[in-house]
């Protein structure tokens, strides 16, 4: 008779790696910043004084034309704003930042039930680097509708799906009436952009969670990188700061204002806009007392779609920066991974 065996069952961690860490249980060695940004890393640093940009005023025709110059500064020089008034409740907002709470607080065997697959980046986890993100994430594809994989939308807190959705559909606004002032800032037809990016523009929403640190002088909840979007709107911890820029190599902390939005550029906007706007480098600092949550909408053009700089903002004083691209977001995480920065493996 052939030997038998029962079939193991699979017990789910009842930790994470960072209360292990925390308890003495693990090595912290593999969340140390190896390279040029490793060593001390300063919380404290001085506050962004990044532009606020209005969207009442940006909206208005008595007061949009100031308010452009102001954006377009902004977009050229910073890469990144605060946007105020721009019309999403803060019911929602605060209704978002409690979902992603709950989410996160969930037994670790509970948030599983969402893990990232091979091959596939949605889904609950952490990014699969050689030194590790001192957070964890949660991934997921919200438009066009038709590609989103709810296996990995969470049931529990029961309200998270309808908050995702409802919140998704205000950003869908909110991209487009950014799109539009970016078009108008350059004096280009309002709809240019938007057109670029075309109907079945991808929108990702990634949920982040960074508990409490035991050695934030040494360890990143982000490490230092541009995005990969057309543009990025993150909601940010209402209480908690840690988002960083850098300016003239000089790391800034962006100042917490409750029921704004940080807008940046991505790296696809960039090649778009042939270099005019800037994505700019970004990292996230870790808390040794508080955790901290909060949610990046990424905007990207349809990823069938070539991206290239726009016709009108190539000529004689401005050369062509950037090759051709399709599917920029392979391409993003290939150099990523290598630890190059992606957008110059699009330079002509």
């Amino acid at each position: 008779m052939a030997e038998t065996t029962s079939p193991v069952k699979f017990e789910a961690p009842t930790e994470t790696e960072q209360e292990l860490i925390i308890s003495g249980k693990e090595s912290l060695e593999n969340y140390i910043q190896k390279g040029s940004d490793a060593g001390t890393f300063d919380a404290s640093l001085p506050p962004l004084e990044i532009p606020i940009i209005d969207f009442g005023l940006l909206t208005s025709p008595s007061s949009s034309s100031q308010e452009l110059e102001k954006l377009r500064s902004a977009l050229c020089s910073w890469g990144c704003f605060q946007a105020i008034n721009h019309g999403v409740e803060p019911a929602l907002l605060n209704k978002v930042r409690e979902a992603t709470k709950q989410f996160f607080a969930l037994p670790l065997a509970e948030k599983k039930k969402y893990y990232q697959e091979d091959g596939s980046f949605e889904g609950y986890g952490n990014d699969k680097m050689q030194t590790l993100h001192w957070s964890h994430l949660l991934y997921l594809t919200v438009h066009p509708e038709d590609k989103r994989q709810l296996k990995f939308w969470p049931e529990n807190p029961e309200y998270f799906r309808e908050t995702l959705d409802e919140f998704s559909k205000q950003s869908e606004v909110i991209n487009q009436i950014l799109l539009k002032a970016f078009a108008r800032s350059l004096n280009m037809e309002e709809n240019c952009f938007l057109d670029m990016f075309g109907e079945q523009a991808l929108m990702l929403a990634r949920f982040n969670w960074y508990p409490p640190c035991p050695r934030p002088d040494l360890v990143l909840g982000v490490f230092p990188h541009t995005d990969g979007s057309g543009l990025t709107v993150l909601l940010p911890d209402k209480e908690v700061g840690g988002l960083q820029f850098l300016k003239d190599n000089q790391w800034y902390s962006v100042p917490v204002i409750p029921e704004a939005f940080v807008v940046n550029v991505g790296d696809q906007l960039e090649i778009i806009s042939n270099g005019i706007f800037k994505s700019p480098v970004h990292r996230v600092v870790t808390n040794s007392e508080r955790e901290r949550i909060s949610l990046a909408m990424f905007y990207c053009p349809n990823q069938e779609k070539e991206i290239e700089p726009a016709n009108w903002l190539v000529n004689e004083s401005r050369p062509r920066l950037y090759k051709t691209v399709k599917n920029y977001n392979r391409l993003y995480l290939e150099q990523h991974k290598l630890g190059k920065r992606p957008i110059e493996a699009a330079l002509l």
